[in-house]
């Protein structure tokens, strides 16, 4: 079951085989008077003309198609099931996995199984564990088989930084085409948007475990693949603090201090990780710091609470406590690398903003703000010449 091609009219029905052929669902959803599933069993190639016949006895729709060699088809459509059936049991989960039906419980607790107790008993969105099960797939095919991303926009996703998004300024205002946008997602959340299509670009700062390298095992570990990694910067990471540090912090221990409040960055963000590293080393437990679940969504969002007097202390970095005149405690230099699929890194919207990067007036730009080291900017980490 398969569209090749469609061009039929009227519109509506047009969309509805074009979203069949894209999406390749077994129901096709529209709406008709009420709210109606479709099923849809045969091929259409090269569709001209199109009529829709109703049956009122029953709802069921005869759908008349013609060729260019005036042969007609007629396909039967019927009313689809209910939405309700779509939540499937546990004993129904545990017949589409193949398991038992205590193997099910353990992977809604262990595993992150999608599953709703809105009812009372355990329900299970069959969309979601379809989802759910592709998500945990290993050797995913070639990505050179994914859909290609929205013409005209090139995505970039992942961590915030302020010298990203004047530099997604600067290409807007360089190139009518393609328009660059942003969604500030954290780093986890950028490798998760790389590995489910939904971006040409994700940045990342991710300290690995021996505390030397960036990135590289989270990349692996997410997208099961090593992709192409080029530098934007090197920038410092540290505590902001009011101008004058009015509270007289100079180390992570005295954020746990009495009558000290902190604003922090989301879980999943490079920086986030970072603090949470940092205090585990120290022995400080973060969940008894005052303001510890209050999250700020950007770095220049954790010195604007400062400067509002809600928080006395959070973690940024230092371009930020230059840009608002604030005082910074610097813990340590770090790297921030946009990570690209390999088979979509000589795309021309990629390579045009790539080439953004060695460009005078971003060199300039980047050199006004203090915090930043861009002598690696635009060069290849990975892979490096060792490795090719």
């Amino acid at each position: 079951m398969k569209v090749d091609f469609v061009e039929a009219y009227p519109p509506t029905l047009k969309h509805l085989c074009a979203a069949y052929a894209y999406s390749r669902p077994s129901v096709i959803r529209t709406r008709k008077g009420n709210l109606l599933s479709f099923f849809v069993s045969i091929s259409i190639i090269n569709l001209i003309y199109t009529k829709i016949l109703t049956n009122n006895n029953n709802n069921d729709y005869i759908i008349v198609l013609s060729k260019n060699d005036s042969t007609f088809y007629k396909l039967h459509v019927s009313k689809g099931e209910n939405d309700m059936k779509k939540l499937m049991s546990t004993r129904a989960v545990a017949d589409f996995l193949n398991v038992n039906e205590k193997m099910v419980y353990s992977l809604v607790a262990e595993k992150g199984l999608p599953a709703s107790k809105v009812t009372g008993k355990w329900l299970f969105p069959l969309h979601l564990v379809e989802q759910w099960v592709e998500a945990q797939t290993i050797n995913y095919p070639d990505t050179g088989s994914l859909q290609p991303l929205q013409h005209g926009i090139l995505i970039l996703a992942g961590s915030n930084d302020p010298l990203l998004d004047r530099a997604i300024s600067l290409f807007n205002n360089q190139f009518q085409a393609p328009l660059a946008v942003f969604g500030n997602l954290g780093s986890m959340g950028g490798l998760r948007a790389l590995r489910q299509n939904l971006c040409h670009i994700a940045s990342s700062h991710l300290l690995q475990e021996d505390e030397e390298e960036y990135n590289f095992d989270y990349a692996f570990q997410e997208l099961d693949t090593m992709p192409a990694v080029v530098n934007f910067s090197r920038r410092e990471q540290g505590l902001l603090v009011a101008r004058g540090n009015p509270k007289r912090i100079s180390r992570l221990a005295d954020l746990a201090e009495p009558g000290v409040r902190i604003v922090n960055r989301p879980l999943g963000t490079g920086t986030r990780l970072l603090l949470d590293r940092e205090f585990n080393k120290a022995g400080i437990k973060g969940e008894k710091i005052d303001g510890y679940d209050n999250e700020a969504q950007r770095h220049l969002d954790v010195g604007l609470e400062i400067m509002a007097g809600r928080a006395d202390a959070g973690p940024g970095i230092g371009a930020v406590a230059g840009l608002l005149n604030m005082d910074f405690i610097p813990i340590r230099w770090e790297r921030f690398d946009l990570m690209i699929l390999k088979d979509r890194f000589f795309d021309e919207e990629i390579q045009r903003f790539l080439s953004l990067l060695h460009e005078d007036s971003f060199r300039k730009m980047a050199q006004d703000i203090p915090g930043y080291d861009i002598s690696l900017c635009g060069k290849m980490i990975y892979p490096c010449a060792d490795d090719r």
